[in-house]
């Protein structure tokens, strides 16, 4: 099967930012303080004597995720291209910082963040998120043309993003790990490699995966339990069967801000639950609208990759739209009850530093792409 042609080699031109795109990013910025609010007062208030705990918490991340943003949507990416051997380098010492006494913090056996000042915890295995899809770009935009060598391409790729992987799985962050090899082979799709490796890699993504939910016997009744409802293993369908209950609850209208009942019996429902709350709050309206906002931001930023004339750009701006909307699409199916329990969090929305820094950062290299045109464009541009 040949190659792809859909990230051609042209010289690019500094343009307008797309102003759509980030009135889409504020929205959604907007109404996922909304949610949170609506979804964790009562527990912060039970927990932390402090309504707005967690709302005040995301938005101190919100602000610091947001100098990000106005920093890689200003700067330009060549120079973060000539630093990337030392932005991937650092990115994985990081994920080794959790298992340091004094430094990582272990909850719940798990140890997957950082103490860092003036931010309280830092998640390392979101900034590998963005690590992989920046490597990955780098190294498919310079050997683009020799894809049919493996030994110069393909390999090195996937040397690179299994290391990746298996420090987070070390972490115990089973989802994310995943997550990461579900992202790369995306890009192995998109960059066009031969389908016979790319049969190969989704063959061994499967059984790296497998690997995964057997290692851990919790892992492995989780999916049970997901297959068959009925047993419910240890209960580890409560979580889904409630937020089900929440999103039913919520009807064609919703129950408004002050009518949510159901989402306070999901246990950190601010977390990767949240939509729940939104579903109850907004109802069948609601969601169309998010779905909506969510289609719309998909539009955007791939066409932001897809129109990128240059090799490098086109191929981050996809990892980058790729990661938020797929995110987000797990995220839903979860709550909803077509997937099993994940540690996915929802883009935006989701109580979580670590995460809306990283999703403003992605979002910072989105915008910061958008700006580029074809050359034959620029008469278009600026009449």
């Amino acid at each position: 099967m040949s190659r792809y042609s859909v990230f051609p080699q042209k010289p690019v031109v500094n343009s307008r930012y797309d102003v759509g795109f980030i009135a889409c990013i504020v929205i959604l910025l907007g109404l996922g303080l909304v949610t949170l609010y609506i979804t964790s007062t009562d527990y912060a208030t039970r927990i932390f004597n402090n309504p707005l705990y967690f709302v005040k918490r995301q938005a101190i991340g919100i602000a610091v995720g947001l100098v990000f943003l106005f920093m890689l949507s200003w700067i330009d990416l060549d120079i973060v291209r000539k630093l990337l051997p030392f932005i991937v380098i650092a990115v994985f010492v990081l994920c080794f910082f959790p298992f340091i006494p004094g430094i990582g913090i272990k909850r719940n056996g798990a140890s997957r963040w950082i103490r860092v000042p003036f931010f309280v915890t830092f998640q390392p295995s979101e900034a590998a998120k963005l690590a992989v899809v920046l490597f990955l770009s780098n190294l498919f935009a310079k050997k683009h043309d020799r894809l049919d060598n493996p030994s110069v391409s393909l390999y090195p790729a996937a040397v690179g993003v299994f290391a990746f992987v298996l420090i987070v799985f070390l972490q115990d962050d089973f989802s994310t790990a995943v997550f990461i090899l579900i992202t790369a082979l995306c890009m192995f799709f998109i960059v066009g490699i031969k389908i016979h490796w790319f049969m190969i890699f989704i063959l061994l993504t499967a059984c790296i995966s497998v690997l995964f939910i057997f290692d851990e016997p919790y892992r492995a009744n989780r999916v049970i339990a997901f297959l068959k409802p009925e047993l419910d293993i240890n209960g580890l369908n409560y979580q889904i069967r409630v937020s089900r209950r929440a999103v039913s609850a919520g009807g064609f209208w919703g129950q408004g801000i002050g009518g949510v009942q159901r989402i306070n019996a999901i246990p950190e429902v601010q977390a990767d639950f949240i939509f729940a709350g939104w579903a109850e709050a907004m109802g069948l309206v609601g969601v169309i609208i998010y779905l909506c906002l969510l289609s719309f931001f998909a539009w955007k930023a791939f066409s932001i990759a897809f129109k990128c004339t240059d090799r490098f750009r086109s191929l981050c701006a996809f990892g980058c739209a790729l990661i938020i909307v797929l995110q987000s699409l797990i995220n839903i199916a979860v709550v909803s009850g077509a997937l099993p329990a994940t540690g996915i969090p929802l883009p935006f929305f989701s109580s979580g530093g670590s995460s809306m820094l990283i999703t403003l950062c992605l979002c910072g290299i989105l915008i910061n792409i958008s700006r580029y045109k074809n050359a034959e464009d620029i008469g278009a541009v600026y009449e």
